[in-house]
């Protein structure tokens, strides 16, 4: 496989089959996802694992950290731009679609003194959240149009981001004595 358009002939072929045994499946639950966090000593870098993979999560200088990957804000934009550019390909390959390229940048801002004394009213949270999706493609501009809005209709963490869903958090305290 040497370019796009052949890695979505393929992406085709496995998302139809996928979609396939799941319409057959009459007892077909919801994915359960994982994730799992844990601060290192000495650095407090972030260690994510997921599945079998881990990804390193550490703050810039200057808000105490070394610098030595993304911080969870940052993760954030690049996992939006993930899920679009996914969710793209999987809708151009259904469509089949001719597609040369797909490149998202994400933007977003997040204010250092963001709920401190005199910035109440700054979002703690990244916000001002932007994306440009960049398709070269030979098919006609309603035709990727269709698709965007598709992509927007139908792009988990776009939606998840866009609709907020309740998160339940549980503290699970153990003394210093116990856990020694």
């Amino acid at each position: 496989m040497t370019t796009l358009n052949e890695y979505l002939a393929q992406k085709r072929v496995a998302w139809l089959a996928k979609r396939e045994a799941a319409r057959k499946d009459p007892d077909l639950k919801a994915n359960q996802l994982k994730a799992n966090v844990r601060a290192l000593g000495r650095s407090g870098v972030r260690e994510i694992r997921i599945r079998d993979f881990q990804i390193i999560s550490d703050s810039p200088t200057d808000f105490a950290g070394y610098n030595l990957g993304p911080a969870s804000p940052e993760l954030q934009l690049g996992v939006l731009g993930s899920c679009i550019t996914h969710i793209t390909l999987i809708q151009a390959a259904e469509r089949e679609l001719r597609i040369d390229s797909i490149d998202v940048d994400v933007t977003g801002e997040q204010h250092p003194l963001a709920q401190q004394p005199g910035f109440e009213n700054v979002p703690i949270f990244p916000h001002n959240i932007r994306y440009t999706l960049d398709i070269v493609s030979s098919e006609p501009p309603e035709v990727i149009r269709a698709l965007h809005e598709t992509v927007e209709a139908v792009c988990p963490i776009f939606n998840l981001l866009k609709n907020p869903q309740t998160i339940v958090g549980e503290l699970r305290h153990v003394g210093a004595q116990a856990a020694a």
